[in-house]
């Protein structure tokens, strides 16, 4: 236990920035999560809509060094990345059913 004042105040203002921290990085997970999810469904545009609202959070996150600017940078590469794989996927999907058809 710390004996000085400061020193307390010090590990107060820690521990509020730490659940600060906490709730920040919670949330950027969980929206990326929403865009991996509507990619892995080839639900394209909901994914798209969601890739902003994460990229939003990502590069605010950043911003106050929450995170590492490079990990946003990363993530948001990746979240794109997946979003292309869904088109692709579905792409060739709709084209398989166009010769299935004819």
């Amino acid at each position: 236990m710390p004996n000085t004042r400061s020193a307390k105040k010090r590990l107060r203002q820690d521990e509020k920035r730490r659940m600060h921290n906490r709730s920040i990085k919670r949330s950027v997970r969980t929206q990326c999560r929403k865009v991996r999810e509507a990619a892995a469904a080839g639900n394209i545009a909901q994914a798209e809509s969601e890739i902003r609202k994460a990229a939003k959070l990502l590069d605010r996150a950043a911003a106050k060094r929450v995170i590492h600017p490079n990990s946003a940078a990363r993530t948001k590469s990746r979240l794109a990345a997946a979003i292309v794989k869904a088109k692709r996927a579905g792409g060739a999907s709709a084209s398989t059913q166009a010769v299935v058809a004819s």
